[in-house]
């Protein structure tokens, strides 16, 4: 058992001081120290230094960690124009980012106070990187394939994979399933796996209407898509439409990642499935697409969550940037409301969009916290100042054990 005394502690509802938290892997109890001590009377005690504050640790729910050796190869501005220089450069990225490079991106998260992740992964590459971190790792292995000629080896590769994701047998590292999207996919690969979903009860995510050269494939089979589709696959018609492809997620909450060009159709009817949406807007802007529009998602009660994209559309993983970024990116919401909504994104409704029992402090929940040092006693924005100013995180707790100190 250990005791932890922070000056200040981040709840879902408030800033509390003169309370401990006493846990292991979960958090036990929280009260005043004088309490505990006689509950606990052989517990370590740490005692943290004035200003600190001690909040729930972060939750990366979108990272791709395949392609992390990318800084200046791939290019942006536009959607096509990086997808083609994904495709042309691919083979070196995924070369060129060694475990050391991955290993290296995920440390990063850790020192940015990110205790959980959710890794895209299309290759397995990153399974032994992931397999070793330090964080809660959702293993999302990512089925991709249109062809239908192709669909039994395509499907086969998918089951090895999401297999050897089963093997990996740690706290903390949950095997998980990603459908790329609804012009990569075929409709009777996304059945396979939903099934597969269903009884096995595995996470589900998917990207959805990321970009317009989508909106116009889904729609007409036209578009920016059309000439790209018929150079390298041969394919001149969509495989399915967007209502074909929401309709297969209808029973299974999904991650629907992106959806920047989604209708009020479409938004209706993942309100209704209880979808929650990843919000990027770093990886958002520099592929050319829209802002996503959080104002009629709280209208119709979608949840919606903050992650970073990979560093093939980001400069770095940081969720305290990020949220910088959408700070600024959505000047109509109102400032503190929408701060307060941005951390509980990357906290507890990340929590609960995942399943995973963790993202706030409170009795039962896992032990993942920060300690940040503040610089003098918090006030009424706090929220907004987390954001804007990146406290120094000097110690992450991930599942009850200290894993960063400085």
């Amino acid at each position: 058992m250990q005791i932890i005394t922070p000056h200040y502690i981040y709840f879902k509802d408030r800033v509390s001081t003169n309370l401990s938290i006493a846990f292991e892997k979960t958090i036990q109890k929280i009260a005043p120290f004088d309490e505990l001590i006689k509950l606990y009377p052989d517990a370590e005690v740490t005692t943290l230094k004035e200003n600190s504050l001690l909040m729930p640790g972060l939750i990366n729910a979108h990272v791709h960690i395949e392609f992390s050796g990318n800084k200046t190869s791939l290019s942006y501005g536009d959607f096509m124009k990086w997808l083609h220089s994904v495709i042309e450069n691919r083979e070196d990225l995924l070369r060129g980012c060694s475990q050391e490079c991955m290993d290296k991106a995920i440390n990063s998260m850790l020192e940015n106070g990110i205790t959980t992740f959710g890794a895209i992964s299309s290759n397995a590459m990153d399974l032994q990187a992931c397999a070793n971190a330090k964080q809660n790792v959702l293993f999302f292995n990512e089925l991709i394939g249109t062809q239908a000629m192709m669909a039994d080896t395509l499907f086969a590769d998918f089951i090895s994979r999401l297999e050897a994701s089963k093997s990996i047998k740690r706290q903390g590292f949950t095997p998980a399933v990603a459908i790329h999207s609804p012009y990569s996919v075929h409709p009777i690969l996304i059945q396979k796996a939903i099934e597969i979903v269903k009884n096995e009860k595995l996470p589900l995510t998917a990207h959805f209407m990321e970009s317009q050269a989508e909106r116009d494939w889904l729609d007409k089979s036209d578009g920016d898509f059309k000439s790209f589709f018929n150079t390298l696959f041969k394919q001149n018609t969509n495989v399915s439409d967007s209502h074909e492809f929401l309709a297969n997620f209808y029973e299974v909450p999904t991650l629907m990642t992106h959806c920047v060009q989604a209708n009020n159709a479409e938004l209706n009817t993942i309100a209704k499935a209880k979808h929650t949406l990843i919000h990027c807007p770093i990886s958002n802007r520099l592929l050319g697409n829209p802002t996503l529009n959080i104002k009629k998602l709280d209208e119709k009660n979608i949840r919606w969550i903050v992650a970073t994209d990979g560093l093939s559309s980001n400069y770095k993983l940081d969720l305290f940037e990020e949220m910088k970024i959408s700070l600024f990116n959505h000047p109509s919401m109102p400032l503190l409301s929408f701060a307060k909504a941005l951390i509980d994104s990357v906290t507890i409704h990340a929590a609960e969009a995942l399943g995973i029992n963790t993202g706030e402090i409170k009795e039962g929940k896992n032990a993942d916290m920060l300690i940040l040092d503040l610089e003098k006693e918090p006030n009424e924005e706090l929220a907004i100042h987390l954001i804007l100013h990146r406290y120094n995180i000097s110690k992450v707790y991930i599942n009850g054990k200290l894993e960063k100190e400085n």
